[in-house]
């Protein structure tokens, strides 16, 4: 299954007008909730920004401060990674830049694994829902409304149905929604 999984805004967005995200930065409860997933991943497509920002945890040994941190460190680290970038031309760590289509790398890191595969970066993930390839929506709303920004999801030319399957609120506020893609029957 591919996952594609932010933290949003109440008004849909995953950064704001200025590109910050500071707002997002998960309390104790959220990172352990994030850290539980990511243990659950067998690969991770990202696009060149969403890589910068999280390369931190391969390179800042600062960030192992605690026992939590130090673990998804070492999940993210372990974790097999295919960056797609047309600026980068090398990556680092657990990590490989794409040489395929979205829809071949995404076939290819799911075939890799018998886990589910996560993508990220909303101009990759936009891309995948466009070819219909992500099955699974993890949302992450957390109590700030930012006027703009970049959205969540990419404008569709026809509706996608979800299933909400679970939903959670953590002490922070923050209102945790997953929802799966329903599919057509072709039978």
């Amino acid at each position: 299954m591919l996952i594609y999984s932010m933290g949003v805004s109440v008004d849909g967005f995953i950064a704001d007008r200025h590109g910050a995200f500071a707002w997002t930065v998960p309390s104790d409860e959220l990172f352990g909730f994030h850290l539980a997933q990511v243990r659950e991943l067998g690969g991770y497509l990202l696009g060149r920004r969403l890589y910068e920002t999280m390369l931190v945890w391969e390179t800042d040994p600062s960030l192992r401060d605690n026992e939590a941190r130090t673990a998804f460190a070492d999940v993210w680290c372990a974790l097999p990674k295919i960056v797609f970038s047309r600026t980068l031309a090398s990556v680092e760590g657990h990590a490989r830049l794409a040489e395929a289509s979205v829809a071949e790398e995404v076939a290819a890191a799911l075939k890799a694994t018998d886990k589910d595969v996560a993508i990220g970066g909303a101009g990759l993930a936009g891309s995948a829902i466009h070819l219909g390839l992500v099955d699974e929506l993890r949302v992450f709303r957390h109590p700030v409304v930012t006027g703009g920004g970049t959205p969540f999801l990419p404008p569709v030319t026809e509706d996608v149905s979800l299933d909400l399957i679970e939903t959670r609120t953590f002490g922070s506020r923050v209102a945790y929604e997953r929802y799966r893609r329903v599919r057509k029957n072709t039978d």
